[in-house]
Order: structure tokens, then sequence, then C-alpha cells
């Protein structure tokens, strides 16, 4: 499980770190193991670092002064190593004393974008994670220079112009080819990954001094440990029964995806109930499946929602699985139902419960989500009494208590028709196993992009594909188990 923190939460720290070591240390540590990543880039794409060409866009303050004093370093094994100053006066006054030390250069901005398209790696170290807006001239040509030009952009602690708490790009910005960050990973890493590229984390001695995390990331391993697997004394009811409520005459296919993800995900039987129950039999013959909620029988938790219809019928079905006591996982057209009848927000208040919202959805039951995406949904979960799944590129969960989970992704592979009923299949899957709501609608939604990647292989896939890869994907995931 990785930690994620704000801007503010890693500058505390900092400070409390400064004042305990020698001036100057914390930036040489940083700048360090920037130093390590960028040697390392440069062995993959040019040979080595000795003869190798590096720019570095330096902004003012100790961004800037990272990226000087890793390159100093480059320079010492054998780099050329070019500065541009966006801020000549404001440039870390160290920092740029080390890089002409070691036999490096500085130059203008004006210079900058054909030293830019002739490197071999530009470093950029324009702001940091106190910056706020977008790049300002002169960094969005050098930006650009280097985009043209095909040159791998290393980011210092984020692409600059990406805000750090929120991953909102205002304007112009950088895209990174990998970042390096520095003490922890911050919210910008996981809302704007695709920003980012791969991230790597040095430490710099911030981790006892870091508060409670803003967010958390679950990895292959903390899936795979939560998973439900069944044991020699385990059958079909005590690995858990699901529920589907879903489907309608005019959305059959969204009852045959819920169901069928749900059948893919483990569970130990699955009980579907609408007016889709002869397409669901004939496409999962081992669903047992009625054309009314009330016949349904017993089950240890209900997906509602995909396809379902948002008139007098549906409510009655989400009223009537909300009576029933067990977790619920709320989807598509329920979530619309809640937002319309008070009635059933109160009946899901307090509950374990789990609405699946994509952006549009949750305006309508929670106001409109804004820039803060975790904010947003933190909001949403304590004024609602439930856990809320925020679906985007990058998925929020968060539950009344205010914890907070994000799965994060660098494509859209997800993002097609249908592809959310399928999340809700795997989501009441594992609702019915026992799992918390948090967790369940986490692990839920990493094994659905993980069956989205797989399901793509490169191109777009339709939400039948994705479904069917489930099953590759769970094994994927309980490959990080331990043996």
């Amino acid at each position: 499980m990785r930690a994620v923190f704000t801007a503010q939460q890693i500058r505390d720290a900092e400070r409390v770190l400064i004042d305990r070591l020698p001036a100057g240390t914390l930036m040489r540590r940083a700048a360090f193991g920037l130093a390590v990543h960028l040697a390392r880039i440069l062995g993959e794409r040019a040979g080595g670092v000795a003869g190798s060409r590096v720019v570095l866009l330096v902004g003012a303050g100790d961004n800037g002064g990272d990226a000087l004093w890793a390159g100093a370093e480059l320079r010492r094994r054998g780099a050329s190593v070019t500065a541009v100053l966006l801020a000549p006066d404001r440039a870390h006054p160290a920092g740029l004393a080390a890089l002409r030390s070691a036999g490096g250069r500085a130059i203008p901005a004006a210079r900058g974008a054909d030293a830019v398209a002739r490197s071999d790696l530009v470093v950029d170290g324009i702001v940091g994670i106190s910056g706020r807006g977008a790049l300002r001239d002169p960094a969005p040509a050098l930006a650009d220079a280097a985009a043209e030009a095909g040159v791998p952009v290393v980011a210092v602690d984020l692409p600059s112009g990406v805000d750090t708490d929120t991953g909102v790009v205002a304007g112009s910005a950088v895209t990174a080819t990998e970042t390096v960050t520095f003490g922890a990973l911050k919210p910008v890493h996981v809302l704007a990954a695709a920003r980012c590229g791969p991230v790597h984390l040095v430490d710099i001695g911030l981790g006892p001094l870091l508060p409670e995390p803003h967010a958390t990331v679950l990895d292959d391993a903390d899936v795979a440990a939560g998973w439900p697997l069944p044991g020699p004394t385990d059958d079909k009811y005590t690995q858990g029964v699901t529920g589907v409520a879903a489907g309608s005459a005019t959305y059959p296919g969204a009852a045959v995806l819920a169901t069928g993800a749900a059948v893919l995900a483990t569970s130990g039987m699955v009980r579907f109930a609408g007016t889709a129950a002869d397409g669901v039999r004939a496409a999962w013959p081992e669903v047992v499946a009625t054309d009314d909620v009330a016949d349904a029988g017993q089950v240890q938790a209900w997906t509602v929602g995909p396809g379902l219809g948002t008139d007098a019928g549906g409510h009655r079905v989400v009223e009537f699985v909300a009576g029933r006591g067990v977790p619920l996982c709320v989807d598509a057209d329920a979530i619309t139902l809640l937002a319309q009848h008070r009635d059933l927000r109160d009946a899901v208040r307090g509950r374990p419960v789990v609405i699946t919202p994509h952006d549009r959805e949750f305006a309508r039951v929670a106001g409109e989500v804004g820039d803060d995406r975790i904010g947003a949904a933190r909001r949403a979960a304590a004024d609602l009494g439930v856990t809320v799944l925020l679906k985007g590129n990058a998925t929020v969960v968060a539950d009344p208590g205010g914890r907070v989970l994000v799965h994060s992704s660098v494509g859209s592979w997800a993002a097609t028709a249908g592809s959310g009923d399928v999340l809700s299949g795997i989501l009441g899957a594992l609702l019915a196993a026992g799992r918390e709501p948090a967790w369940a609608a986490a692990a839920a939604t990493h094994v659905h992009g993980r069956a989205a990647g797989l399901a793509a292989a490169g191109a777009p896939a339709p939400a039948s594909a994705i479904q069917a890869h489930i099953p590759a994907a769970i094994r994927a995931v309980l490959a990080a188990r331990p043996a």
C-alpha cells in the first residue's frame, strides 16, 4: 500500500527535518537521488552518462536547486550539462555555483529551445510542490521544444504546471516521461498519472515525520492479500451469494454485463432479478434468475441499478433491496433515484453501501465535483453516510470516516459503454464475500482496471471483453500473494 500526502503535509515534515540537519543536507539528499535516476535513464537512452547532453530547465526556488545540484553530479560524471535559467535573478545560488564549479554552463531562456532540441535528456526543474497554475512564459516554449524534438523529460518532484494536490492542468504544463519525487507520493502522482509517467520515490528521511496520509493506493499485493478464495470447508453459500437487480427492456445488456462480472469475480453463487432474466439465463446458465426482485431469495449483497430505469418500478426495486439489511453496490440509475428521492437516501445512510457515480451522476446526488476530486468524494461520503466510488481516469474511493483510496490509470481503456456495469458486478461479489465497503470498492476498481488493460492490449475493447478478462486479471493480481 502506498501513502499519498498533500503539499502542506510534505512541507511541514520538511521544515522539521531541515531544522535537525546541517544546512543544505536535505536538498543534497534529494539531488543525489535525482542524479542516480537520471544516470540510469541516460544509460538506457544514451548509452551512458559520459558524453551525453543534459539540459536543466531551472525556475526559481528549491525545485530548480534540486535540478542544479543533480546536474553538477552528472557533469562530474562526464555529461555536458546546460542550465536554462527561466528566472536568472532567482536561481538557487548554491546549486548554480555547484554546477558552474563542476564545469556546467548556464544560458538565458531565450537560447534554451535550441539547447533542448539537441539534448539527450531534459530535466524539468521549473516549479515544485508550491507552484500553482499553468506554466508562464518563457516555460511553455521550452516544454514544447522538448515535445517536438522527442526528447525525454524527467520531472523533478512533479510535472511543472500540474497542481500538486488536485492533478488539475489549468493551461500549459509539462508532460513528463518519468518523474522523480522526494519523501512521499503526492496526489498529482495518482490523479494525473498520465502527465507524470512512471514515478520514482527517493527516500530523504521524511517517513517518521509524516502524519496520517491524505490518501492511499492499493497495489497487487494489497488486493491479493484480501481477495476471497475458497477454503477447504467452503461451499457456494459461504463464499458469498451476490444478488444483481439490473437491466430493463431498453438496457438488457447491462444485466448481462453486471451479472457475468459477479460470476467471474469468484462469487459462490449469483442470483439475478429483473425483466432481462431470459437474457441472463442464456448468457450465464449458472445464475439463478427471476423476473421479480421479491422472488430472488437470500443474498449476502446486492448490486442494483445498471440499466434499471428511474421510474416507479426502479424506485420499488431500490427500496426493496435497501430494506434487506445487506451491503449494497448502488450504480447508474439507482444513483439517480437516490438523488431524486430522499426516502432512498435515508434508507442507505449509515449502511455498508457503496455508490459508484461518474462525474455527472455525482453532481446529481452530491453537487459538482470541481477540481478537487479527493475532497469532493470525501465530502459526499460524509454527507450521504455511504462509501463513494467516484469513477474517472483516477478513481477515488472515500468512506464516511474520511479514509480515501485512489486508483490511477495512465490510459482510458475502461472508459467504454457498459464498463461501469462490469465494475458494479465485481464490487457486488466482493461485498457478498464480506469485504468492507471501501476496500471492496478499491479492490474491484483495481481488478477492473487490470481486466480493461488486458482486454485492450493497445486498442479499445468493449465492455464484454473487459468482463471476459476478469479471471485473467484476478490471476495476475493473485500472483503477488506471498507463496
